[in-house]
């Protein structure tokens, strides 16, 4: 079965007042640590979608493929589009992975992946207590349904018209947390 990842990269961190995913954590910044966290021997092909060129370094560094996205006021929807087009061949699952969360495990998602082998037309997603986070893998045939969103509308509108084919992946609830705000960064500091 063949898996794509693509880790969305793109947004302008308004709510954060600064580019967070150049923050530090444990020393590193997140960027760096979600990438780290990607079991490439999982997946065909990593395809990591940015705005910000400084990144490109750390993506060259896991021989991820570098996509540029000029446009990110499009909303996510453009960055899903741009990743999904960007993976090299026809895959039967895209692994849509988001890029602040840092506290996020390489075997949580090497867990979500083998589970969705065993359901392949499912969507996965991991989660905690049946609350859905990310990342989510969803199967080729909803790929028309991404590439028709439009503006800051992601994967989680096309869950929502299909709430009976998501299985939730258990997870520790550290690793869902993501960093929205300087509060929410200075909690996964804390936490860690």
């Amino acid at each position: 079965m063949k898996i794509g990842c693509v880790v969305m990269a793109a947004g302008s961190s308004v709510r954060f007042g600064e580019n967070k995913l150049a923050q530090l954590v444990d020393g590193k910044p997140i960027i760096l640590r979600v990438l780290e966290a990607i079991p490439r021997e999982c997946f065909e092909q990593v395809v990591v979608v940015t705005q910000f060129p400084a990144f490109s370094e750390y993506v060259k560094e896991f021989h991820f493929i570098d996509t540029r996205n000029e446009q990110p006021e499009k909303g996510i929807s453009h960055t899903i589009q741009l990743g999904l087009s960007a993976l090299p061949q026809a895959c039967d699952g895209v692994l849509f992975c988001v890029s602040d969360q840092p506290l996020l495990r390489r075997n949580s998602i090497e867990k979500l992946v083998e589970r969705w082998k065993r359901s392949p037309e499912k969507i996965a997603a991991l989660g905690h207590k049946g609350t859905r986070g990310n990342p989510c893998l969803f199967p080729a045939r909803f790929f028309p349904e991404l590439l028709s969103l439009t503006g800051d509308h992601g994967g989680g509108a096309v869950i929502l018209r299909h709430e009976e084919d998501l299985m939730i992946v258990e997870a520790d609830p550290k690793e869902l947390m993501d960093v929205d705000t300087p509060d929410a960064l200075n909690e996964v500091v804390n936490g860690l």
